[in-house]
C-alpha cells in the first residue's frame, strides 16, 4: 500500500507503473488524471488522491481530456484479490449491475446490498452505482469515438436508462456533451466513423501496463484452438487470434492482432482488437473478457520483482519481462475443455455448438453450453461436470469464491486435481496456483501462476 507522499512522487516522476492503481485530482482546476499525465505537475497541496475513477467522479471531478484517465488497465487487485471486494469488482466489470442491479451483484456475492454498499464506499470511495456508471461512460466515449452510430442508439447501448441520464453523465464526467466528445476523437478515430453502424466492427485498444510478452500468449492460443470457435492466423511476431463469444445479449466475434501497439519493453501499450456484436449492449462485457483472456490488467513490475529474486527463475524473468498468465474469455468453455482435451472439444463444438447465422470464414459455431452437454451426453465425468454448471453447484462467474469452486470441483466424479487446478488459474483467474505434486517455494507466492508460465514458456514443464 502507497501512502500519499509516496503516490505524490509518482505523479511528479509521471510513473506509468502506476496507471490504473490509483488517480489524482487537482481541486484548482476540477480535473482528475492518471499518475503518468504530461500535463505540469499540480503543487501537493492541490492533489486529492483516489482509489478509482468512480470516486473522483462522485467529487465533482471531470476527466482530463489529454491523459484520458478512463483508458487505463485496471487495477491489478481486483483480479488478485479473493475478498468481496475483489469479486464486486469483478463482477461489476463484466456488467452485472448493468443487468441485474445491486440486489442481483448482492445476490451473486452472497451478501446484502447494503453491506456491498457499505465494504465497496468505505474501500473505493464509490459504490456499485457509480462504479457502474464510470465504466458505462467509458463505454459510452469508445462509442462515440470509434461509431457512427447515433447518439440516442449509443446511450442505451451503454447502458443508461434514458438519454438525459447519457447527456448528463457524460457532461459530468468529460465536461463536455457527446457531440462535443465525438468531435474531439483522434484522428485514426474520426476516419473509422465512416461507417455509419459497426458492421465493420468496432476498433479497440485493449490497454496494458509495462511490458508484455504477446509472443507465448498466441502460442498458447494456436496450440489450445479448437476449430470453429478459435483460430489463429499469420506468421509469429503478426498473428491474428479471433475467435466466437457467446454474451449476455446476443454473440460476437473478436480480432486481436499479436504486434503491440508499443514496444515490448515500454512503459505500457496496448493490444489492437476488433469487435463485431449482435447487439452493443454487450461491449463492456466482451472487452472484460478479452481483457481476462489476454491477462491485461495484470502488474508485471509486482509479479517481476518478485520472481526476478530467485536464482532459478531470474534469467527466465530477465528473458521475457511482462509475461502473462492467460485467462479465459468463457470460464465454462474452459472447464469443459480442460477435462476433455481440444479433439474431443472439437467434436462437442461440432455436435452440439450453435451455429452462427452468419460464419466468418473458419468461425462457424459457439461452445455449446453447459446446459446443452448435460442434456445431450448425461453419463461421466463430462455429464457431471455440466450439470453442475449449468445447475450452478459449480460457479466460476467472475465473482465466484475461488476456494468454493475447487472444493464443488473436486467433488465431481471424474475430475482430479490437475484439472481443477488449471481451471483456478485459467477461469478463475488465480494468480497463485500450485498443481498438486509440484513443489514451488513459498518465496515465489503470490505469483505462483506465473512463475509456472515462466517454466512452461522456456520448456522446462510440459505445456499444458
Amino acid at each position: 500500500m502507497m501512502d500519499e507522499d509516496s503516490r505524490y512522487e509518482a505523479v511528479r516522476s509521471r510513473d506509468a507503473r502506476f496507471d490504473g492503481a490509483f488517480f489524482f485530482a487537482v481541486e484548482t482546476t476540477g480535473i482528475y488524471c492518471r499518475p503518468s499525465c504530461p500535463a505540469v505537475t499540480p503543487k501537493r497541496r492541490n492533489v486529492r488522491f483516489f482509489a478509482t475513477a468512480a470516486a473522483a467522479q462522485g467529487s465533482g471531478f471531470r476527466a482530463c481530456r489529454r491523459c484520458r484517465p478512463d483508458a487505463v488497465p485496471g487495477s491489478a487487485d481486483w483480479n488478485v484479490r479473493a475478498d468481496v471486494v475483489g469479486r464486486a469488482m469483478r463482477l461489476i466489470g463484466d456488467g452485472v449491475v448493468d443487468r441485474e442491479g445491486v440486489a442481483g451483484l448482492a445476490t451473486r456475492l452472497g451478501y446484502s446490498a447494503r453491506q456491498v454498499q457499505r465494504q465497496l464506499t468505505a474501500e473505493l470511495g464509490a459504490g456499485p452505482v457509480a462504479l457502474a456508471r464510470a465504466q458505462r461512460s467509458h463505454t459510452a466515449r469508445i462509442l462515440l469515438q470509434t461509431t457512427g452510430l447515433p447518439v440516442t442508439e449509443i446511450a442505451f447501448a451503454s447502458g443508461f436508462a434514458s438519454v438525459r441520464q447519457f447527456n448528463d453523465t457524460i457532461r459530468a464526467v468529460y465536461a463536455a456533451t457527446p457531440s462535443e466528445l465525438r468531435a474531439a476523437a483522434p484522428a485514426g478515430g474520426r476516419a473509422s466513423r465512416r461507417t455509419p453502424t459497426p458492421s465493420a466492427g468496432i476498433p479497440l485498444r485493449l490497454a496494458h501496463r509495462g511490458p508484455y510478452q504477446a509472443g507465448p500468449v498466441f502460442d498458447l492460443l494456436q496450440r489450445e484452438a479448437v476449430a470453429g470457435v478459435e483460430e489463429v492466423a499469420g506468421t509469429p511476431g503478426r498473428r491474428v487470434y479471433r475467435r466466437t463469444l457467446r454474451l449476455p445479449y446476443g454473440t460476437g466475434i473478436v480480432a486481436v492482432d499479436e504486434r503491440p501497439g508499443t514496444p515490448r519493453t515500454g512503459t505500457g501499450g496496448w493490444l489492437d482488437a476488433r469487435l463485431h456484436l449482435t447487439d452493443l449492449r454487450d461491449l463492456t462485457t466482451a472487452v472484460q473478457r478479452l481483457r481476462r483472456l489476454f491477462d491485461l490488467d495484470a502488474d508485471p513490475y509486482a509479479v517481476d520483482e518478485r520472481l526476478g529474486a530467485d536464482p532459478r527463475l531470474a534469467p527466465l524473468v530477465a528473458a521475457r519481462p511482462g509475461l502473462r498468465s492467460p485467462g479465459t474469455a468463457d470460464p465454462e468453455e474452459l472447464a469443459v475443455r480442460a477435462l476433455v482435451g481440444r479433439a474431443e472439444a472439437e467434436r462437442l463444438v461440432q455436435r452440439y455448438g450453435k451455429a452462427l447465422d452468419a460464419p466468418c470464414g473458419s468461425l462457424t459455431h459457439l461452445f455449446p453450453e453447459p446446459a446443452v452437454l448435460a442434456g445431450a451426453e448425461p453419463g461421466g465425468p463430462l455429464g457431471a461436470l455440466t450439470a453442475a454448471l449449468a445447475d450452478g453447484a459449480v460457479r466460476l462467474d467472475p465473482g465466484a469464491d475461488r476456494d468454493d469452486a475447487q472444493r464443488a470441483l473436486l467433488g465431481l466424479p471424474g475430475l482430479d486435481a490437475r484439472t481443477a487446478a488449471a481451471v483456478r488459474t485459467r477461469a478463475l483467474g488465480d494468480p497463485d496456483v500450485a498443481p498438486p505434486g509440484a513443489d514451488l517455494p513459498d518465496t515465489w507466492r503470490p505469483w505462483r501462476s506465473y512463475a509456472l508460465q515462466h517454466l512452461r514458456t522456456a520448456g522446462e514443464l510440459e505445456n499444458r
